[in-house]
């Protein structure tokens, strides 16, 4: 192997992890399982490991595929990490990056590290080994996001073939249920796997940088269950409810006058769905969403929408609609309501349903009633076997939607540090 002779791996990883990388040597496992917090370096991690392990591997005939649940976040996660960890390695120029299909290829022996989406299953069959050789390593980051058990042992059965030496690294920030398949699933004795849990006070703190760990100690204060689970990586809700923070009581008219930013958000009906309306306030001190007020009616026209909306006192504001419907959002615009449609891109969804996870949700069942059956009945999909995955239902969902759609704004100007 050729790399820089300045370069000293213990710099490169937080020494949580000399451990495993000594472990990795000694060939003392497969599975290597790593639930972390932010910032806990997890990720970094597996980023040294793998391309300092195929320019190591005697053979010359060891790959490696790395696999996230969705293609399309590849090329800013997976892909910039291992380009970074090539880097800090000091053996760029041993390496070239390709983007079709997206890999890259040590130069010496035609070595690849490839990546992949799970959209498809079907799509891993396609992808062999170059030269003759065996995935040595694969890397399944945001293990959670997977379906399940059987679809993980399935990929494993069609990847792990062709050697005998294997490492496997399943990296993903816990799901904040307890119940979670993949929190369960870490749990099972397995002689063959070592499993390490982190968090960001494990990481030398010049890695990373004031701002974080004022925010995480800002959270600390202000929401101290979402801090046990963004930061420290522990799941602290007790069965697969998606809001395990959901404090239902009255809110005064008092309360009220004291919140100063409020919004408004709209998830539009079809056919026997109900449209949805929701008026939330924010209290970002203190990490609270409150909601205030909703429309919740089925076989709503767009324009006794506006007009309901004009009644209630809100025709003047900011309405953050669902992308998805163009044509409402137009009329909507047409009868006077300032409408606007939400972000969209890819995991926008998970993301803002994680965001919210993260704050306390408020609810007066008097004011919001069907939003309060939403919110507390809202529950991850379950496989055959009972099992808690990390799938959202789509289905009644409307306020939590349309909730999600009024603080969109917020959500994603934050997302550097929510």
């Amino acid at each position: 192997m050729m790399m820089s002779p300045t370069v000293n791996i213990r710099d490169l990883i937080a020494p949580v992890y000399y451990p495993l990388h000594a472990d990795i040597k000694r060939h003392g496992h497969v599975f290597y399982n790593l639930p972390g917090g932010r910032g806990s370096a997890k990720s970094s991690f597996c980023g040294i490991e793998i391309p300092l392990g195929i320019m190591r591997d005697p053979t010359g005939k060891a790959n490696a595929l790395v696999l996230r649940k969705y293609a399309v976040t590849l090329r800013g996660s997976v892909f910039a990490q291992i380009q970074w960890a090539i880097d800090m390695l000091g053996v760029s120029h041993l390496w070239k990056a390709k983007y079709t299909p997206l890999s890259f290829i040590y130069l010496p022996t035609g070595q690849q590290i490839r990546f992949a989406g799970l959209d498809d299953s079907a799509k891993l069959k396609s992808i062999k080994p170059p030269n003759g050789g065996y995935y040595k390593y694969l890397w399944l980051e945001e293990f959670s996001e997977f379906l399940g058990e059987l679809e993980i042992r399935s990929l494993q059965q069609s990847v792990l073939r062709g050697g005998n030496d294997f490492v496997v690294f399943r990296s993903f920030n816990p799901p904040i249920s307890k119940a979670n398949w993949a929190n369960s699933f870490i749990e099972i004795p397995d002689n063959r796997a070592i499993t390490l849990k982190t968090d960001y006070t494990m990481v030398p703190p010049e890695w990373l940088g004031e701002e974080f760990i004022l925010e995480a100690e800002r959270l600390k204060e202000a929401n101290p269950k979402a801090f046990e689970h963004e930061y420290m990586g522990v799941p602290t809700g007790t069965g697969g409810e998606v809001f395990p923070d959901v404090e239902v009581r009255e809110i005064t008219d008092e309360e009220i006058k004291h919140l100063q930013y409020c919004y408004n958000g709209q998830d539009f009906g079809f056919a026997t769905d109900p449209a949805c309306f929701m008026r939330v306030a924010y209290d970002r001190k203190h990490e609270t969403i409150y909601l205030l007020d909703e429309i919740y009616k089925r076989g709503m026209s767009n324009r006794q929408l506006a007009e309901e909306i004009k009644e209630k006192g809100y025709g003047n504001q900011y309405l953050t609609c669902d992308s998805a419907e163009p044509k409402s959002i137009a009329d909507l615009r047409d009868m006077g309501i300032a409408a606007r449609a939400c972000y969209k891109g890819p995991g926008c969804v998970e993301y803002r349903i994680k965001w919210m996870q993260h704050r306390k949700i408020v609810i007066d069942p008097r004011r919001t009633p069907n939003a309060h059956r939403e919110f507390t009945r809202y529950s991850y999909a379950v496989d055959k076997s009972g099992n808690v995955l990390s799938q959202l239902v789509d289905a009644d969902n409307h306020s939590v939607d349309a909730t999600a759609y009024a603080l969109s704004q917020i959500i994603f100007s934050r997302a550097s540090v929510a």
